[in-house]
């Protein structure tokens, strides 16, 4: 019976051969769909504005020019919507990460009055849209005298919802409490505990956070869009959009401008791609 066993198993290793090749066949189709646009979008951006849609595209641009790239670096300001997007992204994923993981602390290790009220409405306003308290949250800024575009493209993305939410979630399952206790053993105040016992193993997690806050700052279109009137003080995305819109639809401006607003989306990614990989390893398996 021993020696019938290997041949039992033949068929099993053998039909799972095709499904493999299923499996990688559909991953690569799945790759090209996804990675394409960008693709285009770079070969595009070299190409002289007759030969972007010509047909058949070809992949590499002949002749290849940088023409686009000066055009747009010299006759639109570019570096002012590149520099405000990045820079207050940058800023609200730091001020969001530090406040999601102090505010899920203490909705997962304390007790309070009100807090499974609080966190009920809290985590309720996920499933509300930004555009149904964007004229509110507008007039609220604007009433302060806080719709400086420094301040005021910052301010709504500092507490995120999902982000209190996802800390609470892994700082219960991660951090058992008899490391808290023995932190106060030693004399450790409660906000040193999260300086120096929290947030060193909350790395993955944080990791992950900052990639999607970051995505989610750098990327939006409505906030801005009802905020900002000036041109110059525009975000990347309106910047682009209004090349899109001209009368002549500057597609030899637009392409390059994506190329380049996706770089540091692209480096934010490589920077933490350890972290975020950790972070939604441990979320499928604890979860």
């Amino acid at each position: 019976m021993t020696a019938a066993t290997p041949p039992a198993n033949r068929p099993r290793r053998q039909g799972s051969i095709p499904g493999r090749i299923a499996l990688y066949a559909t991953l690569s189709v799945l790759l090209l769909v996804f990675i394409a646009p960008m693709i285009w979008a770079v070969s595009g951006s070299f190409k002289l504005r007759g030969d972007i849609f010509e047909y058949p595209p070809k992949l590499i641009p002949s002749p290849a020019t940088l023409d686009n790239f000066r055009n747009l670096l010299d006759g639109e300001p570019f570096w002012n919507w590149f520099f405000i997007s990045v820079t207050t992204a940058l800023i609200a994923t730091a001020i969001a990460v530090f406040v999601c993981a102090l505010a899920g602390f203490a909705f997962a290790k304390y007790r309070f009055a009100g807090k499974r009220l609080l966190f009920s409405v809290m985590f309720s306003s996920l499933s509300v849209p930004f555009a149904v308290i964007l004229v509110p949250l507008f007039v609220l800024i604007v009433k302060s005298g806080l719709s400086n575009p420094w301040f005021a493209l910052i301010v709504p993305w500092v507490a995120p919802a999902f982000g209190i939410f996802m800390m609470q979630q892994y700082i219960i399952q991660s951090i058992p409490d008899e490391i808290l206790e023995a932190a106060r053993i030693d004399g450790a105040t409660e906000f040193g505990i999260f300086l120096r016992v929290v947030l060193p193993l909350l790395r993955p997690p944080l990791g992950a956070l900052a990639v999607w806050q970051f995505l989610q700052s750098y990327n939006h279109f409505l906030w801005p869009l009802v905020l900002i009137s000036e041109t110059d003080n525009y975000t990347v995305p309106l910047g682009l959009n209004i090349l899109f819109k001209a009368e002549n639809r500057s597609f030899d401006l637009v392409l390059p401008g994506a190329v380049l607003a996706s770089v540091p989306t692209i480096l934010v990614f490589l920077l933490l791609r350890k972290q975020l990989l950790e972070g939604l390893s441990t979320g499928a398996v604890k979860g």
